[in-house]
């Protein structure tokens, strides 16, 4: 296990500490803003008018997983179709990301297969692409099964995320292939056991260099969300080296995380987008981004210090 693997296992082992969630919750929400657009879906579209403004495009997320009742989920299902309908009304390109367990995946595959579908055929009426995160390992087959039946119905603008850690993803890829799923490569940011997920850093780093060249080279739409500069330059090189149209592939950053890289690519004419995420429940979002460097820490310990 290397350093990386331990610093981020023992960031999210403490973050689901209680004391410790009150305590962030309470010190670091405004730190959380670099991270998060705001609480209101009204902050969150002010952000991506501001991206817009600099090239780059939006993945709006409404924040919220692993909902403990029906009427939760469906609260969050009424949100998001709220969320869609205000990206109707906007001239840039429309974007959306959820995550299965805000819409009751934990209490029954079939009401997140059901309040999903709704979000979809309300996506589809206003021109919006819908990307349905990865989550931890025991809910990946639930996940990509849901999105096998949406598009066994007919539904097709829709696709998935591969997490490169996962020792499953190169297989899970093959099978997304006849479907040309579009995918999103991550490395992956939850805590996994090493029965399931690599530990070690460079091997995660070629597993989805990996998985990215095999997804274009499949014809797959591919979505790179990387923060990493050299993934970025050798994704950059490979796909010029080969020929491969820049429409066919495009670099996804989160929010707040390298803002000049994200215009510098924008300006050198590639499709760049931005993960938007707003909402109330940013604590979980918000730890596994501290969990991701240890930079990150020292910013939340700073202002956890008495004033």
């Amino acid at each position: 296990m290397d350093l990386n693997h331990s610093y981020r296992a023992f960031v999210l082992a403490v973050a689901q500490n209680p004391r410790i969630e009150a305590l962030v919750r309470s010190r670091a929400r405004r730190l959380a803003r670099r991270f998060v657009a705001g609480d209101t879906l009204e902050e969150a579209l002010a952000a991506v008018e501001a991206l817009e403004r600099e090239g780059v495009h939006a993945i709006l997320d409404l924040l919220g997983e692993m909902v403990r009742t029906e009427a939760e989920a469906r609260r969050f299902q009424q949100e998001l179709i709220r969320l869609v309908q205000a990206l109707a009304a906007r001239p840039y390109p429309r974007y959306l990301s959820l995550k299965l367990t805000q819409l009751g995946l934990d209490l029954g595959e079939e009401l997140a297969l059901e309040l999903l579908e709704g979000v979809v055929r309300e996506a589809e009426r206003a021109g919006c692409f819908v990307r349905i995160d990865m989550e931890d390992s025991p809910r990946v087959e639930a996940t990509l099964r849901i999105y096998r039946r949406l598009r066994e119905a007919g539904h097709e603008g829709l696709g998935v995320v591969l997490q490169s850690y996962l020792k499953r993803s190169e297989r899970d890829l093959e099978a997304l292939v006849p479907l040309g799923t579009p995918v999103r490569i991550v490395k992956g940011a939850y805590r996994e056991p090493p029965a399931v997920a690599f530990q070690d850093k460079r091997l995660v780093d070629a597993q989805f260099l990996l998985l990215a060249k095999k997804a274009l080279e499949k014809g797959l739409p591919t979505a790179i969300a990387t923060h990493d500069p050299r993934i970025i330059e050798e994704m950059k090189r490979w796909t010029a080296e080969r020929g491969i149209e820049r429409e066919r592939f495009e670099f996804q950053m989160l929010y707040g995380v390298r803002p000049a890289e994200q215009k510098r690519l924008a300006q050198e004419g590639y499709t760049v987008r931005a993960y938007v995420p707003y909402g109330t429940d940013w604590y979980p979002y918000f730890s596994r981004r501290i969990a991701e460097r240890p930079e990150n820490l020292l910013f939340v310990a700073r202002s956890l210090l008495p004033g």
